[in-house]
């Protein structure tokens, strides 16, 4: 068989999380009832920013693209689970599986891209305040989203490209229950060598930059804290400014690396249960994280509720 960008294969099993159907109606109603919460808190916070004057700032503006995210890397995953768990036929046609795999790829680096440039935006909120308003100006900030929207999406169409030059001429059986890269590349038949270094030159750097960007802005923030003066309330006010974030950065990397850059399990359910988090977890858990902790986004939340009950009621 040549290769090129020809396949054997017209549509992919997925291992999926359980491979006893007594759990499939379990695991069903479980995964719907996260992918629902996920949906309704991402949308609300989504909605609520928008009607809110005062909430069109640099930082809930990124709040605001990282929730559109989040809704899109849970539907790329969840909905072709839920599909499959309540058929129990945990198949995937090919061009599904790539089209999974491209906004798996780009959702998921926009997450990591964003919690990126929430990260600098409250590292110019606090180290450098009298600065802020002129570096974060609204133009500014559509700016970084949009350059973040265009890497995440070439970053994913190159891997998809690639993928779909690849054969897969052996029964395609995927070891995960949605498509990734690395489980895809080890059934197929064509050499994946080239498909090997683009995931480390490119997508690791597409990975890694980001983190340690986060990370230097951090350090700084951490630092400016520790020198304002004990008194006053100044480091309460500035370490709750970026704990809600901080947060969802430790989830996000904590998991991430679990999946993506350590050494392979001797347990797979350690990997999938990783990937579940990554996937599905935290794109529930960043609403609650973000709003439990704000006031703001407390209130926008409530006159956004009241407003849609009032108007339910005059109807």
């Amino acid at each position: 068989m040549g290769h090129g960008n020809q396949t054997s294969v017209s549509e992919f099993l997925l291992q999926g999380l359980s491979q006893h159907p007594e759990h499939q109606n379990l695991f069903f109603g479980l995964f719907l009832c996260m992918y629902l919460v996920t949906m309704a808190g991402n949308v609300l916070i989504f909605l609520a920013i928008i009607s809110e004057a005062r909430l069109h700032t640099p930082m809930y503006f990124f709040l605001a693209s990282l929730s559109f995210a989040d809704i899109g890397l849970s539907s790329s995953i969840v909905l072709k689970m839920l599909h499959n768990l309540y058929t129990q036929h945990h198949t995937i046609s090919y061009t599904g599986c790539l089209t999974q795999l491209y906004f798996f790829l780009s959702f998921g680096d926009m997450d990591n891209f964003l919690l990126t440039v929430m990260a600098y935006d409250r590292y110019m909120a606090i180290c450098h305040p009298l600065h802020y308003t002129t570096a974060m100006r609204p133009q500014f900030c559509v700016l970084l989203v949009s350059v973040c929207w265009v890497i995440t999406n070439l970053h994913a169409l190159l891997h998809t490209l690639l993928m779909a030059k690849l054969s897969f001429c052996v029964v395609g059986e995927i070891s995960h229950f949605f498509c990734d890269i690395s489980p895809l590349l080890k059934i197929s038949c064509s050499p994946t060598r080239l498909n090997e270094l683009i995931v480390f030159f490119v997508g690791g750097p597409v990975m890694a930059v980001p983190f340690l960007c986060t990370l230097v802005s951090y350090i700084c923030i951490v630092s400016a804290i520790l020198r304002m003066p004990s008194s006053g309330g100044g480091r309460r006010k500035a370490f709750s400014t970026c704990g809600s974030h901080l947060s969802v950065v430790c989830v996000f990397y904590g998991t991430l690396f679990s999946v993506y850059f350590s050494p392979p399990s001797i347990y797979p359910i350690k990997d999938i249960v990783a990937s579940v988090v990554y996937t599905v977890v935290t794109p529930m858990l960043n609403p609650f994280i973000y709003s439990l902790r704000n006031q703001d986004m407390k209130v926008a939340l409530g006159s956004l509720l009241r407003g849609k009950i009032f108007a339910s009621e005059i109807h």
